[in-house]
């Protein structure tokens, strides 16, 4: 089971969130964002690892870094959003849920950020919310992994419902 873990990421320019553009993203750091998202993991029991990139495939390490490892991932991918399909791909094959996260309403910009590669992958998406998104965000990924383990908890099987005897540790 992995640890109590939610994986933030970050994608290409949110280093520059609180100077760029501050009429649509807000006036916050990427760091003001981080610390919102972290007070709500912890608030909850769980920890809060935070990686940023400007280049796909790190993100895209960061990712398998977390399969098995980490329990949920909320990703705020950015302009990665629209093409990151690597960065899919590796979403694709974590098991555990994907919050997809924007500052602002992508769908009420630009026709050409009306595309998301990561949402069909997400159980959950936050836009348009600004700075309040991150510890929402987290929050309903913190929710979704705990719901998903109270699921798998109710299917097990003690190992000698199922006619198998018990295992010595």
């Amino acid at each position: 089971m992995p640890r109590r873990v939610v994986l933030l990421l970050s994608g290409p320019n949110l280093n520059l969130l609180g100077t760029r553009q501050p009429e649509i993203y807000g006036t916050e750091t990427l760091l003001d964002h981080v610390r919102a998202a972290r007070r709500a993991a912890t608030a909850h029991g769980w920890d809060l690892e935070h990686r940023h990139s400007n280049h796909e495939g790190d993100l895209v390490d960061a990712v398998h870094e977390g399969i098995g490892r980490v329990a949920a991932i909320v990703v705020n991918p950015g302009a990665l959003t629209h093409y990151g399909w690597s960065l899919h791909d590796a979403l694709a094959a974590f098991e555990g849920p994907i919050v997809e996260l924007h500052l602002s309403e992508p769908r009420e910009r630009e026709q050409w950020r009306h595309l998301s590669v990561v949402e069909p992958l997400a159980c959950a998406r936050v836009a348009g919310e600004g700075a309040a998104g991150y510890p929402r965000a987290v929050e309903l990924a913190v929710a979704a992994a705990a719901s998903a383990t109270d699921v798998a908890q109710a299917g097990a099987l003690p190992p000698d419902a199922a006619g198998d005897p018990p295992h010595a540790p």
